[in-house]
């Protein structure tokens, strides 16, 4: 049945759509405390603008587009993200059946996209923007990949609207269709297809989509890039061969971590065909091996530049995706037979998806065994209700984006914001018609010691002349963990106009 179900895209994409239907069962049955990204996207969800901060907005305006509609809650996040994952495994399948002709071996190709680890259990976990990222650059390689073998208008529609979705999912993705083109030069005929008039009407698509946000970009450069610079930041290490070096070394260990499990995998089940294989090559084959050369020199020469010693694996996603089309196609140019190979690597395939799954959830539900817990353990909904007993808030003011996006979802109809966003100043505080809830992290007991308003908060009360009637904090256990393992946060109520 396994075989059969994966002999085709569209068999094997029905196999994914159950896979996808579990993860979001999964997720909304464990507790609803957000994930830092699904906090912020809960947030930021509140406002549509054309930019947000560090992270493009294409995931931003495509949560703001789906709460707009249903409303907030925890489906209203989960939903669109699976959706987006399992966009990424279709514009993959149908990329591998441009590239190797074969409907079998797209399929398989499709399906051991789960061999990555940070498409398979990183995406799952937390990320957002980088999920945009990964179907984004699953619909690039298979619009780059059509139009090299079918260049009509369509095949440049499609390429103009990947890249802009892309450009706007994550900053990194910029190297990708500049790699790409890299790749064809030496071949002639496919050189022709960037020179084509149609090219044109790519660029006019994508230029179309990222303009909204370019314009923000250009008055806002420094914001948009300062939170990158700090995960490159090398420290206090003074700059020169020593640091380069480091640089260097974490790229290649992101290199590893990234391709490690699929080669793995590919090696086990193929054998030494693998191996035989690494040595053969076709026109596809060629022009993928330039492309994936052309973007980590890319990411090489941003690490000297930079002077960064950080490399992290999930900045490789656009670059090494196309790894699982890649070996299939070097093993299809060396004329093997992978009819045994492929018998071992289909029933992997579905343990790894159990495997994500399983380990999604013993995560949160067996935190307690190990002490180490995920913020889906942390007791938001407990808090939230002992906070709010004697009054329901008309604006909650949390201290950052994951007490606030934690505080949309538990009041969906409370307007939430943190200190400068969405507006400079204290207007927050003055111009609310009813109580305010004030919100910020707390240690882990809740003592009334511990019930202390940051600065910034009480600074800003004082300079509007509003004494707050009531400071508290409470700490409450984590979901699934042991006696005595709690999170705590504090908390304050204000009346606007009370001096």
């Amino acid at each position: 049945m396994l075989e059969r179900a994966t002999r085709t895209i569209k068999t094997a994409g029905l196999l994914l759509a159950a896979y996808f239907v579990l993860n979001i069962v999964l997720r909304i049955a464990l507790p609803h405390s957000l994930e830092l990204d699904e906090a912020e996207q809960s947030f930021f969800s509140q406002y549509l603008l054309a930019g947000y901060g560090p992270q493009p907005p294409f995931y931003n305006w495509m949560q703001y587009a789906v709460v707009s509609v249903t409303g907030m809650s925890i489906g209203a996040l989960i939903v669109p993200k699976n959706i987006l994952l399992f966009l990424c495994y279709l514009f993959y399948g149908l990329a591998g059946r441009e590239a190797l002709k074969d409907q079998a071996l797209a399929a398989i190709g499709m399906l051991a996209l789960i061999t990555l680890p940070q498409v398979s259990f990183m995406a799952q976990q937390d990320l957002t923007h980088t999920t945009a990222l990964l179907c984004a650059s699953a619909l690039f390689l298979y619009s780059f990949f059509r139009t090299l073998d079918r260049p009509d208008i369509g095949s440049y529609l499609l390429l103009g609207l990947a890249t802009g979705i892309g450009l706007i999912s994550k900053y990194n993705f910029v190297l990708m269709p500049a790699a790409a083109l890299i790749a064809i030069l030496p071949d002639a005929e496919w050189r022709r297809r960037a020179l084509d008039w149609r090219m044109l009407a790519a660029i006019a698509v994508a230029l179309v989509i990222i303009l909204p946000h370019a314009i923000w970009l250009r008055d806002n450069l420094a914001f948009a890039s300062s939170d990158t610079l700090v995960k490159m930041a090398a420290g206090n290490e003074p700059a020169g061969i020593a640091r380069a070096g480091k640089g260097l070394i974490a790229f290649v260990v992101a290199i590893i971590a990234f391709a490690a499990l699929p080669v793995a995998i590919f090696a086990a089940t193929f054998l030494r065909d693998f191996v035989r294989a690494l040595s053969a090559g076709n026109r596809w084959t060629g022009m993928m091996e330039r492309m994936m050369l052309a973007s980590l020199a890319g990411i090489v020469l941003i690490v000297l530049f930079t002077g960064s010693t950080t490399v992290r694996e999930r900045w490789l996603d656009p670059f090494l995706l196309v790894l699982p089309i890649y070996f299939l196609a070097k093993m299809q140019a060396a004329g093997i037979d992978l009819s045994a190979g492929l018998r071992r690597l289909r029933p992997v395939l579905p343990v790894l998806m159990a495997c994500v799954l399983i380990a999604l959830g013993l995560r949160v539900v067996g935190a307690g065994l190990f002490g180490v817990y995920s913020r889906p353990n942390v007791p938001m909904a407990g808090l939230s209700r002992e906070m709010t007993r004697q009054a329901e808030p008309v604006l909650v003011i949390a201290s950052d984006t994951y007490i606030g996006g934690n505080m949309r979802l538990q009041f969906p109809d409370v307007p939430v914001v943190i200190p400068d966003f969405p507006a400079p100043g204290i207007s927050a505080y003055a111009e609310a018609k009813g109580p305010v809830l004030i919100v910020w992290r707390g240690k882990k007991t809740a003592t009334t010691a511990d019930a202390v308003m940051p600065e910034r908060f009480s600074a800003a009360l004082a300079a509007a002349g509003i004494t707050p009637q009531e400071i508290g904090s409470l700490s409450l256990p984590y979901y699934f963990g042991r006696q005595g393992d709690n999170f705590a946060l504090g908390y304050a109520w204000v009346q606007p106009g009370t001096r």
